[in-house]
């Protein structure tokens, strides 16, 4: 485990679109093209950028509430299963203190 690397998915996406943006922004000034094109072709490939940027947000957005809405549910149904146990463990205790009220008082009438 020493030494290696996790990154999470957000990070490896985002570092894609940074470095498709760097090299689709090096491609675009490094080609022979006039002032006009080369502002033009940069506006397309920003856009481009930005659009996919937005839908890879709104996918990890989704995804993001998809998890709390499993996390909400899971909750609930531990929630449910301890009150559960509670509520038995209190049904037990209750019964325990009766037979030993009713024992107590068995051995009491039999002293007396």
């Amino acid at each position: 485990m020493c030494g290696e690397n996790k990154f999470s998915a957000g990070a490896v996406v985002v570092s894609f679109l940074l470095g498709g943006a760097v090299g689709a922004g090096l491609a675009v000034l490094l080609t022979p093209k006039s002032g006009p094109e080369t502002r033009e072709a940069i506006k397309q490939q920003a856009d481009t950028v930005k659009n996919e940027a937005l839908r890879i947000a709104d996918e990890l957005k989704a995804k993001a509430e998809e998890l709390v809405e499993k996390s909400k549910d899971l909750v609930e149904q531990k929630k449910a299963i301890l009150e559960s146990a509670l509520e038995a463990g209190k049904e037990a205790m209750e019964r325990e203190k009766e037979r030993l009220l009713s024992k107590v008082k068995k051995e009491t009438e039999e002293e007396a």
